[in-house]
């Protein structure tokens, strides 16, 4: 009998140019965009959080702390969408662990209202020019198991995340995907599944990767 938790996948091209994987904190995004992107040869965006200087001291006083690191966060990720708009027809597909217009969310989240006000005409300034993903990968899962999750992995700054944020956080994007059209949107229920050491689990979602190319769909696979 084949054991399908020890499946090897192997390197393969997708028919999607340009992926985003999206969802709250904890949820896995950039450990499932680094694997995606070793599937599909892919070039690889992450937003980088650790490269933000401004990120610990958001944790320790949100009040703070939000609007230097939102601003950061803007332009690093700008600076990157652009780099890939301008890009020529043989550059390689590209996975991101986010999608711009998340960017927006976390600011009307954490900022008040006269900072979401600057935030906002920071933004349009900048005349962000995006590309729009061929597939949007939204994952998610419950507070209490984000929470689980945050603590396992056990970096120190985000010790001070507390379920009332990751609430307000997961509401926002439900807020969001609720609404979301501009991309085939593959919506995850990442909770009891395990899509980075299951290989079964993660080829199922290679299967619906390749098969979403319109609307919006649903990846909720049976647990036995």
């Amino acid at each position: 009998m084949i054991d399908k938790n020890r499946l090897i996948s192997t390197p393969q091209k997708s028919n999607k140019s340009f992926i985003a994987v999206e969802g709250p904190i904890g949820i896995g995004k950039t450990s499932l965009a680094k694997k995606l992107a070793e599937s599909f040869q892919a070039e690889l965006l992450l937003e980088g959080a650790s490269e933000n200087p401004f990120l610990e001291k958001f944790y320790q006083d949100p009040k703070s702390g939000a609007l230097p690191v939102q601003l950061y966060f803007l332009f690093q990720r700008s600076r990157q969408l652009q780099e890939l708009r301008q890009g020529d027809m043989f550059s390689p597909n590209h996975i991101s662990d986010y999608l711009m217009d998340k960017d927006r969310l976390f600011a009307r989240v954490t900022l008040d209202t006269d900072e979401l006000n600057l935030y906002e005409q920071v933004y349009e300034n900048l005349t962000i020019d995006a590309p729009i993903p061929d597939l949007v990968i939204y994952l998610q899962a419950p507070t209490d198991i984000l929470l689980k999750r945050i603590r396992k992995r056990g970096i120190t700054m985000e010790n001070t995340i507390n379920e009332e944020y990751l609430n307000k956080l997961t509401s926002a994007y439900t807020d969001f995907f609720h609404y979301y059209n501009d991309s085939p949107l593959l919506i995850v229920n990442a909770s009891a599944i395990d899509l980075i050491n299951n290989e079964a689990d993660y080829q199922q979602l290679l299967e619906r990767i390749e098969t979403t190319n319109n609307g919006r769909h649903y990846f909720n696979p049976t647990i036995v």
